[in-house]
Parts: C-alpha cells; sequence; structure tokens
C-alpha cells in the first residue's frame, strides 16, 4: 500500500478531500506539517517531518512513497527558503513531489512567473519589477493604471489599483521604506468576472467564471464562481501556461479583456478548487490522486 504525505498546516477541507480520494485508491495517508521539516548534514541524514498531534509519532518523510504538497503557510523568507531547499532535498532522493519544488519556486514568485509565461509566448499583462520608488514611478508614468502586488501570495490579498501619480508615488515610497518589491502591473479593463481554469497533466478539467463586485474577482475576495465551458483558446492558454511553469497541476487564471485579448494573470502551484468544485461534477481531489499515483508509477 503506497504511503502518501499531504503538507499541510491544519486539516481543512482540501485536505479532507484529498485524504479521502487517496484512500480510496489504495493510499495510506500521513499528514505532515511544513513546520515540523527538520535538515540534517552528516552521515546517513535526511529530510524529516512530523505528523501533527502531540500524541502521534513523527513519522519520517524518507519513509513515504510520494509527498503531496497542499500548502506552505506563509513566513519569513529564511522559512519559505528553507521549506522549498527541504522540498527540493526530498526530490532529490527520489521521492516523487507534487507539485514539485521548482513548480512552486516559480508559482510562488510572480515575477518568475511572468517571465516564464513571457518566454512561453503565453499572453500575459505588461509587468514592471522594481525596488526603488523612482523606478515604480516611471514605469506607472508609462502604464498609467496599475496593479500593484505582493511578490509572493496569492488569493488577491495585498493587491491594489492606482491611477493617480500622487497616490502612486505614495504608495511606492511606503512599499520602498518597508524594503519592498514593488511589482506593478498594467491594469486591463475586462468587466467584473475573470476565468478559473483548473488543468492537470496537460488537459483542461474544469473552468469557472469568477464574479465579483468590482475588478477583484478573487473567490477568496468574496466573488462568486459559475460553471463555465471554455472555448479552445482558452484551454490552450491555461494549458500553456502550467507548461511553462512545469505543474503537475494548476490553478490558472484568465482574463478576457475589453480590448479582445484573452491574458493569464496567475499560475498557482497550490490551487484551492472548493468553489470551483461546487460547478462541476469532476471530483478534483479524485484526479489528484490519480495524478500522484501516475507519478508513483513513472517512478517504479
Amino acid at each position: 500500500m503506497p504511503r502518501v504525505g499531504i503538507l499541510a498546516g491544519a486539516d481543512g477541507w482540501h485536505v479532507e478531500a484529498l485524504g479521502r480520494a487517496l484512500t480510496r485508491a489504495g493510499c495510506e495517508i500521513a499528514r505532515c506539517d511544513p513546520k515540523h521539516l527538520l535538515g540534517r548534514i552528516d552521515q546517513g541524514a535526511g529530510i524529516s517531518a512530523g505528523v501533527a498531534g502531540a500524541r502521534r509519532p513523527a513519522v519520517p518523510l524518507e519513509r513515504l512513497d510520494a509527498l503531496l504538497v497542499r500548502f506552505i503557510p506563509p513566513g519569513s523568507l529564511d522559512q519559505i527558503v528553507f521549506r522549498i531547499d527541504a522540498l527540493h532535498l526530498l526530490e532529490g532522493g527520489g521521492l516523487p513531489v507534487v507539485n514539485t519544488p521548482r513548480c512552486l519556486e516559480r508559482t510562488i514568485d510572480k515575477h518568475w512567473t511572468s517571465r516564464l509565461l513571457h518566454e512561453a509566448g503565453v499572453p500575459t499583462p505588461r509587468t514592471v519589477v522594481a525596488e526603488r520608488a523612482a523606478d515604480a514611478l516611471e514605469a506607472f508614468r508609462d502604464l498609467r493604471d496599475v496593479l500593484v502586488k505582493p511578490l509572493l501570495g496569492s488569493g488577491g490579498r495585498g493587491i491594489f489599483r492606482v491611477s493617480d501619480e500622487d497616490h502612486a508615488w505614495r504608495a511606492f515610497r511606503a512599499l520602498e521604506q518597508q524594503r519592498a518589491v514593488l511589482y506593478i502591473q498594467e491594469f486591463v479593463p475586462h468587466g467584473p468576472s475573470d476565468l478559473r481554469l483548473f488543468v492537470a497533466r496537460g488537459r483542461v478539467l474544469a473552468a469557472a467564471r469568477r464574479e465579483g463586485r468590482g475588478w477583484k474577482s478573487n473567490v477568496a475576495a468574496g466573488a462568486s464562481a459559475t460553471a463555465h465551458r471554455p472555448t479552445a483558446a482558452q484551454e490552450a492558454a491555461a494549458i500553456g501556461a502550467a507548461a511553462a511553469v512545469a505543474a503537475d497541476y494548476a490553478g490558472v487564471d484568465l482574463l478576457p479583456a475589453e480590448d479582445g485579448r484573452l491574458l493569464v494573470t496567475e499560475v498557482n502551484g497550490i490551487p484551492g478548487w472548493a468553489a470551483l468544485q461546487e460547478t462541476t461534477s469532476i471530483d478534483i481531489a479524485a484526479e489528484v490522486a490519480r495524478l500522484v499515483l501516475a507519478r508513483l508509477e513513472e517512478r517504479a
């Protein structure tokens, strides 16, 4: 019986759904807390993680057959770098990790995602990334109406729109003083909705139209989701975006712009799908479980 670890900080909806799906697929489940990752550098050493719960024994990750990354909690740069380093070491030791550490690096870092999309020929909004407020203001004068996003993060948190130069300067200076990286993207008029497509192993499993009260249409920010039948162009864009970051599976956000462009705005390597699941009869957790089993078969 394959033993699959689910890397997550708590037992939420996704962890429970994945646990049920993997159990039905004949796997033994071990939940591993990202904060319990431990690196040892000596002879015969490796990375281990304790299963959450003070009364349960620690489960060394090297005893797993595969690891499914469900959540990497926010933290300091040191913590995030170490957690990804630990996943790299596990993968390098032969453990299938889904999604791979390289994919997670690419999708956690918005700048890296944007660059990879552009290099792959996947249309994405014009973007400028800078450290100095003066450089950011120069970019604003070119773009005129922009979204300012955290370099790391998802769910629409921390994003704001600015179209006034004085407000832009004040915001950029405040972020500069916080030693933040200024990720600035053109605002693309698109109405109150966008699209979320769920891609797994090169095919679109499900899609939803997300509609918010304003320009922000993330479900985490209060938007609603309804079933959507994607066009061939939308499927091609989502599949191309997932391939650009080398994702086994991903949530891809598409923006049908008012000027006719179809743009990819985000590729999430640890996507949520609770709202999407309500719009489709496809069991998305079961599809992810099949993906993990396929990776195990490839290793064998």
